[in-house]
């Protein structure tokens, strides 16, 4: 008797356990589902690739001479043209850029050789090359400097006072300063300075004398455009 006693109150016993843990299960809160707030800012980390478009102008230096002429000078015409450059980021402060554009410049005689006139004409193409350090900290305003080198190709040379003209291919290096200012995560403005240091050796034929000289362009590249930043 007393056992069966005994299992009657342990059978009570697990039953009142069982409704405890129940209604303790039902009392606990549900978790709540972990959902963006209404309005959140997403933050989107944008492309390291960016291209510009500018109008350029192309200021020369008017300097140089013919070898073996003493007194001799040059000097040569400015351009407007447009410019394309691609810049890469490599982290937000550190980028290279390259920029694209060709233009021409008319050769004049200055001093003791004034007489020969417009001597020829070249179109050139300088590809540049610029690593730059961007500044993060102005918001929207993001000025740079820059400085690299840029391969010179001469083509399409005609002659004018000259029988003949042949300006070489060269090395240039150059510094750049800057700055973009951004409309928007993508789009921006654009204002830019750079300086060439350019001086090409030429061959020139003039009246039959063959002869040889040095140009002195050192361009300044102003130029003003658009940003695009992918």
């Amino acid at each position: 008797m007393a056992k069966k006693r005994m299992g009657v109150a342990r059978g009570v016993t697990a039953a009142f356990l069982m409704m405890v843990g129940q209604q303790a299960v039902a009392a606990e809160p549900p978790v709540a589902a972990s959902v963006p707030q209404a309005g959140a800012a997403v933050t989107e980390w944008p492309s390291p690739w960016q291209i510009r478009l500018r109008g350029l102008g192309v200021i020369t230096k008017d300097s140089g001479y013919v070898n073996a002429v003493p007194g001799s000078g040059l000097s040569y015409s400015d351009t407007v043209i447009p410019e394309l450059d691609i810049t890469y980021f490599f982290t937000d402060n550190i980028a290279a850029e390259l920029i694209l554009g060709t233009t021409y410049a008319n050769i004049a005689g200055q001093g003791t050789i004034g007489g020969l006139g417009n001597i020829g004409k070249v179109w050139l193409l300088p590809p540049t090359l610029t690593l730059q350090y961007h500044f993060t900290d102005f918001g929207a305003f993001k000025p740079y400097v820059g400085a690299g080198v840029n391969y010179t190709i001469f083509y399409n040379q005609d002659v004018g006072s000259a029988d003949a003209l042949h300006v070489k291919d060269t090395f240039g290096t150059a510094l750049q300063v800057g700055f973009d200012y951004m409309v928007d995560q993508h789009w921006g403005v654009n204002f830019d300075v750079k300086k060439l240091f350019l001086k090409p050796d030429f061959d020139v034929t003039v009246a039959g004398a063959k002869l040889t000289g040095k140009a002195a362009l050192d361009p300044w590249l102003i130029g003003a455009g658009v940003t695009y930043r992918f």
